[in-house]
């Protein structure tokens, strides 16, 4: 196990990555905030879902859900229309603007990180990326749970 010193360097290390973060939202489209690139990167990689749903898997409240399906929504990045199992709900999905944007972002983050490391070898940034997997893995989903998910059936 690791000494002290070294978790408390490490908890300096990540808060520090908020700048790393910070600097590849540079890189994006200038109407493309971050948390948007996440939602609809989201709903590409999971599909259509309810506006519900998205905020359960970005972990923010109702209101900025709202806030960023109604901005992608106006730059026609997705789409919203009457969930056919309850005609008061809205499904959203990705449409072909958005999956533009999507291959942009990643295009443009994708230098942005060639930039930055350009000094490192394959080696290193292999190994980066093996270890963030792995810290990633060591707190699993670290999303709030629903009362649903929690309560458990007596059985």
């Amino acid at each position: 196990m690791a000494a002290q010193e070294q978790y408390e360097e490490l908890a300096r290390q990540l808060s520090a990555i908020g700048a790393v973060k910070r600097g590849l939202g540079r890189s994006l489209p200038q109407d493309c905030h971050p948390a948007t690139a996440i939602m609809l990167a989201l709903l590409k990689q999971d599909g259509d879902m309810r506006m519900g749903r998205l905020g359960e898997l970005m972990a923010v409240d109702a209101s900025v859900t709202s806030r960023h399906v109604a901005h992608a929504a106006e730059r026609g990045w997705l789409d919203r229309r009457p969930d056919p199992l309850d005609r008061r709900s809205r499904l959203l999905s990705l449409t072909p603007s958005g999956e533009a944007l999507l291959e942009e972002v990643s295009r443009r983050y994708t230098q942005a990180l060639a930039t930055a490391l350009e000094d490192w070898s394959d080696d290193d940034v292999g190994h980066l990326i093996g270890l963030m997997k792995r810290l990633r893995n060591s707190f699993g989903d670290c999303r709030p749970r629903t009362p649903a998910a929690t309560t458990r059936t007596p059985v």
